[in-house]
């Protein structure tokens, strides 16, 4: 594509800072306003169509094929994300909250956890003129990264345009639906997006090698920043390079860590970080805020570690092993920005240990990419886990690593097989400690292997792959069976065309019959 419509490191900045952008998508009034009229009478005549918003209204497909949404998503997302069959037309009356809106909120995600990494983004798209009397979503800017919802120090923005304007936003922006008090109806569209590998090189326009911190934010996360930088960069090197600051102003820092006031304890910590292996011996001490009531200062804390080099990692590792839960999730994020000093502590990890650390063990080898692969053998073995949490960050950690195809694809297509065919025993017997709310998703096991399978199952067996997939297709699970049509879509073998073509004929959408129809 025409790498004029790709973002700038600005806007990535601001991305990766704020966790939003706010683009234009220069197409006809005329379409807008088609779409919105077709929203309209499906809306009053049959209801909201939920997932199934985009067959009903195929219009507004044209909307996620321009250069401007392919630019951008390319960008954070890399050229080949896929857009996930979950989506949804908000719609705001006059006077009302938007349904399921009205509260500060994160979208329930579909990972096994959350990723401060942006493997999935949203677009909120306006199909007409909107100001803010007309209700526009709310956002948050940096709340992405935060499990708790920031309360007063945080910042609200109503992102407003005329028709065509779109807000990219990290998944896990905070986000809710704000009055409307016009007298018009307001439309949104929700459309997800998911990152299928891991970077290796920038997918924008990428001139400046450094980060530039924006000025004048509330909080700063130097580190976390620059790890999100640097791994969209496909720099696997950055981890322990820091300023080398001077030891006086390392000990500053440190002292300051014992503050009680939580913003400058905040500050302390993101200091540290920035010191690499110069502040390495502060380790035990950065490691003590993992388990602070203030998430900011615990957030600086883990990705200071995670750029402290051999002995940030060995604190993190600790902590992830005997500290609390809280602070043992907290460094499962730290140790991605250790890379490849946290890998064999890591595989020890995985091999013992209760299910909760091993299951955060598994997400954190996931997140570190190739740099992890050693430890695919013993993901496998996870696979058999006794625990389902533990078997469903495997699943997705060997997707996410994206080596050895020749080991993974097979071992993922036999987890796939077995979660469809004990679908009817194991569906409501899921143990997941971290989120108990994914309702949505009946078939955990089955939705991640398909998932993982999306992402390496081309570069695998296609025998192997099509047979799994194939078997898939008739999971109880609407999501494990959208992932294997689209992994079947990317195979493209002539198997898995013609599995694809049977079974197409069975689930053709027509737009055009509906209750209110006359046939």
């Amino acid at each position: 594509m025409d790498t004029k419509y790709l973002l700038t490191d600005e806007q990535m900045t601001q991305f990766i800072t704020k966790g939003y952008l706010v683009l234009q998508n220069d197409l006809s009034q005329q379409l807008h306003e088609n779409v919105m009229k077709r929203i309209y009478n499906v809306i009053h005549e049959e209801g909201n169509p939920g997932n199934n918003i985009l067959p009903r209204v195929p219009d507004i497909q044209q909307f996620f094929d321009t250069p401007a949404v392919r630019g951008a998503l390319t960008s954070v997302l890399g050229p080949d994300y896929y857009m996930h069959p979950h989506r949804h037309c908000h719609y705001n009356q006059p006077g009302n909250q938007a349904p399921g809106g009205g509260q500060w909120h994160k979208d329930g995600y579909w990972s096994s956890m959350r990723s401060h990494r942006p493997w999935w983004a949203m677009v909120f798209y306006y199909t007409q003129d909107v100001t803010e009397e007309l209700g526009p979503t709310a956002i948050m800017p940096g709340t992405q990264y935060y499990e708790k919802f920031l309360g007063d120090r945080g910042e609200t923005i109503l992102p407003t345009g005329k028709a065509g304007t779109m807000v990219l936003v990290h998944f896990d922006l905070w986000h809710k639906a704000s009055l409307n008090v016009s007298q018009y109806d307001r439309y949104m569209l929700k459309f997800q997006f998911v990152r299928l590998r891991a970077p290796e090189l920038p997918s924008w326009n990428h001139k400046k090698q450094e980060l530039i911190i924006p000025e004048g934010a509330s909080i700063v996360h130097r580190s976390l920043w620059q790890d999100v930088w640097d791994w969209l960069r496909g720099d696997k090197t950055a981890g322990a390079n820091g300023q080398q600051a001077e030891e006086k102003l390392l000990q500053k820092w440190a002292n300051e860590l014992a503050s009680p006031d939580a913003s400058v304890r905040e500050q302390a910590a993101d200091g540290l970080g920035t010191g690499g292996e110069a502040a390495a011996g502060y380790a035990p001490v950065l490691g003590q805020l993992l388990s602070d009531p203030v998430e900011t200062v615990a957030l600086n804390a883990a990705y200071a570690l995670g750029r402290l080099g051999p002995k940030g990692a060995e604190e993190l590792l600790g902590l992830l092993e005997e500290g609390t839960n809280l602070a043992a999730l907290r460094a499962a994020y730290g140790l991605q920005a250790s890379g490849a000093e946290a890998v064999p502590g890591l595989v020890d990890l995985l091999r013992r240990g209760d299910a909760r650390r091993r299951a955060l063990t598994a997400f954190a080898l996931g997140s570190i990419g190739s740099a992890a692969r050693c430890s695919i053998p013993f993901l496998i073995d996870a696979l058999n886990d006794e625990s389902a949490w533990v078997r469903r960050n495997a699943a997705e950690a060997l997707g996410m690593i994206g080596e050895h195809p020749e080991q993974v694809v097979p071992a993922l297509a036999k987890a796939l097989i077995t979660a469809v065919e004990a679908e009817s025993a194991t569906i409501s017997a899921e143990d997941d400690p971290h989120e108990q709310s994914q309702g949505y998703i009946t078939n955990k096991i089955g939705y991640t292997a398909a998932l993982s399978l999306l992402r390496t199952g081309k570069l695998g067996d296609a025998k192997v792959v099509v047979h799994a997939l194939n078997t898939a297709l008739n999971s109880k699970d609407r999501y494990v069976r959208a992932y294997a049509f689209e992994a079947l879509a990317h195979l493209r073998t002539e198997e898995a065309i013609d599995v694809l073509v049977r079974a197409y004929r069975s689930a053709r959408w027509c737009p055009d019959t509906h209750k209110a129809s006359a046939f």
